[in-house]
């Protein structure tokens, strides 16, 4: 008895030491449901970056089940809905919360389908792992269940991708009516909250600079039109010439979708596309080079003579 009254002390120390220190406040609990958040923050990263951390306010109820999430790689989408899942838990065990204020109805559980990942050892893909996880929320998930759901459907072939996540954010709004955060960048799902009253459009805001992005990680109402997945790939360090190269091509299909029969464009424009691709390779000395090696036929030091060659003209 003495050790568990030592180590209860122990942790409520713990929590006020850490709602003293972190600027933590004092949530509050409602009998109705909903999650009503305002300037919430995502302790973990807050004291990862070295930048000030951009507070968002968030809010659930049977008036706004659904958010649809969207913005940029990068923009804070995952984040958001992580720092919401962390300060429910931290309110149900007990502990302030990294908010301004919280109020928090009834949650029996939290479901997670966030990331991607493999299961080599069992078989499973990236896509399938993603599905288990999904039917798992679509069978276990409640009223009173918070629902959180990253890019949905990003396994497959988009209009599969896309129809398996329209459908699935629609029977959470419409048929558990589970509480959700649904980030996307399938554009066609902000057309939801057309058909269903209880979807709304949030996004994570962003400024586009030149070819650079600016992450404002600032959320706001309604839907962006933007992924802007070629300026994410220049900060990767995706080379220029490669960016500027998707760049041009994204435009040609965007033009095709366009005009009429873009069925037919898109088709020839991937074709042009194979074509120079082909006559590239077939005016490349080196490419042509290497396509008439046999390296069964090579001694080891005609191939080290090849290779040396082949390394002059790469330079030339």
């Amino acid at each position: 008895m003495c050790s568990a009254a030592v180590a209860e002390i122990d942790v409520l120390v713990c929590f006020a030491e850490r709602a003293e220190t972190l600027n933590l406040n004092q949530p509050t609990f409602k009998a109705t449901k909903g999650i009503s958040i305002s300037a919430g923050r995502h302790l973990v990263v807050e004291q990862m970056q070295t930048e000030t951390f951009i507070p968002n306010d968030l809010i659930l109820n049977d008036e706004c089940r659904m958010l649809i999430i969207t913005g940029p790689n990068m923009g804070g989408k995952s984040t958001y809905m992580r720092q919401t899942a962390l300060i429910v838990i931290l309110a149900h065990i007990g502990s302030y919360v990294p908010a301004q204020s919280a109020e928090l109805g009834p949650v029996d559980r939290i479901f997670t389908r966030i990331g991607a990942a493999d299961d080599l050892a069992g078989g499973r893909s990236t896509f399938m792992v993603e599905m288990t996880e999904t039917a798992n929320i679509l069978n276990n998930a409640s009223q009173q269940s918070l629902v959180l759901l990253d890019e949905i459907g990003r396994g497959t072939s988009t209009y599969d991708g896309l129809a398996l996540a329209w459908t699935c954010a629609e029977f959470l709004a419409k048929n558990i009516g589970a509480l959700s955060l649904f980030a996307t960048h399938y554009f066609e799902l902000t057309s939801l909250p057309e058909h269903l009253h209880e979807v709304e459009n949030v996004h994570l805001d962003a400024i586009e600079h030149d070819d650079k992005i600016v992450f404002l990680h600032t959320v706001k109402k309604g839907a962006t039109n933007r992924s802007y997945g070629l300026q994410v790939a220049l900060l990767a360090g995706v080379p220029r010439n490669i960016v500027s190269q998707a760049k041009q091509f994204l435009q040609e299909m965007e033009a095709c979708q366009s005009l009429p029969n873009s069925d037919k464009k898109q088709d020839d424009m991937f074709t042009q596309k194979q074509d120079s691709l082909r006559k590239t390779r077939q005016d490349d000395p080196l490419l042509n080079e290497l396509t008439n090696l046999d390296p069964d036929s090579l001694s080891p030091k005609a191939a080290l003579d090849i290779l040396y060659q082949l390394k002059s003209m790469l330079k030339k």
